[in-house]
């Protein structure tokens, strides 16, 4: 598969990549050895906004995962925003080193958007999810999902690329959170058929099936 650079990081490539390019040139003329750390700062900036194509399951029953990382919570809560009952939460935590663009788990409508503003505990806390920054996306499938993307400690700024009413398609992009940060998703607990997943599993986006919905 081809590896691509994620649109949404065209200003931070740009800029940062200038910035790399002019240091390196300055560190190459003073002393070549130093030229090695902004080339390794254009790397790590590359590799952030990388955005691979991904092949969804044809599936219509199935839910793929809204990011790449390692899941760090599997629980049941009350989902009061937009499911109004019991669900079941997947929080998936995205490192530095993984691809942050996120996902839909499933073909449906955005029914909702709603931006939080808050803190930025790092992501990998339980009540970052209470506290952090966040956005929540209501998805009215076949099943209604909510997809919520958290901001960390590092990750300052939530990339919603999608607008309530627009149709998605399963695995489609819908936005990145820049830099460290988690994505939770919220399924009803009464169509849960099972999950496909468990505690520190390694997940990719719109094509890890997360689990078989009811």
């Amino acid at each position: 598969m081809p590896l691509l650079l994620s649109p949404y990081g065209t200003r931070e490539i740009l800029v940062f990549g200038f910035l790399g390019a002019a240091l390196g040139v300055g560190a190459w003329l003073l002393f070549p050895p130093l030229a090695v750390v902004p080339a390794l700062g254009i790397l790590f900036l590359l590799n952030f906004f990388r955005d691979p194509a991904r092949r969804s399951p044809a599936e219509p029953d199935v839910l793929v995962s809204p990011a790449d990382g390692t899941v760090v919570e599997i629980s049941t809560s009350h989902e009061d925003s937009f499911l109004k009952g019991e669900a079941v939460k997947i929080g998936i935590f995205l490192s530095v080193f993984d691809v942050h663009v996120n996902r839909s788990p499933c073909a449906g409508v955005v029914k909702a958007i709603r931006y939080t503003p808050g803190q930025f505990r790092d992501a990998r806390q339980v009540d970052c999810g209470k506290v952090n920054e966040q956005n929540a996306i209501h998805i009215e499938g076949s099943v209604p999902v909510v997809v919520t993307q958290i901001a960390g400690a590092i990750a300052r700024r939530i990339v919603c690329a999608i607008r309530e009413n627009e149709p998605l398609e399963k695995g489609q992009r819908i936005g990145m959170i820049k830099f460290g940060s988690r994505t939770d998703m919220y399924i009803p607990k009464a169509r849960l058929g099972d999950l496909r997943i468990k505690l520190g599993d390694k997940v990719k986006g719109g094509e890890t099936v997360l689990a078989r919905i009811s």
